[in-house]
């Protein structure tokens, strides 16, 4: 049996052809399990070995699959990120995480309740603005103003 964390990758449009799965590929103990896809040629031109399923159910109910990573279309992402989790999946959501603060809190707390890590992807992290944007949301949550 395998270490790695197995990934099931719904969909295989730009964000995960660019950035998911090369990610997944090349990261240490991260294997790109599974993708679901409308176009299996597409997903085996690039990827041969990984297993392409219809519909993302199929990635759910697969028990090899550890953790999915949703890089849908924003309004899909409350509704799939919730099926993953009520199968007992860890999920990756690509931002932005809903559409709602109410489907954002409701994921929450359905991840808390089953024990499953749930995160958002955000593919710009290490870009050089972000730390400032750290600083200014550090500033502004603790009451500070002025120039950083």
């Amino acid at each position: 049996m395998s270490d790695n964390i197995r990934v099931g990758l719904i969909g295989y449009g730009y964000a995960s052809k660019t950035f998911h799965a090369p990610l997944i590929v090349g990261t240490p103990g991260l294997e790109l399990a599974a993708v679901s896809s409308s176009d299996e040629t597409k997903v085996k031109a690039d990827w041969p070995s990984v297993a392409v399923v219809s519909e993302p159910k199929h990635l759910f109910n697969d028990p090899n699959i550890d953790l999915i990573v949703i890089p849908t279309p924003n309004d899909t992402h409350f509704p799939l990120a919730k099926a993953a989790l009520e199968a007992g999946k860890h999920v990756v959501v690509d931002k932005p995480f809903t559409v709602t603060l109410s489907q954002a809190r409701e994921l929450d707390a359905l991840a808390r309740s089953l024990g499953r890590v749930l995160s958002v992807f955000h593919n710009r992290r290490w870009d050089s603005d972000f730390p400032d944007a750290e600083r200014i949301t550090g500033r502004w949550r603790s009451g500070g103003s002025g120039l950083l």
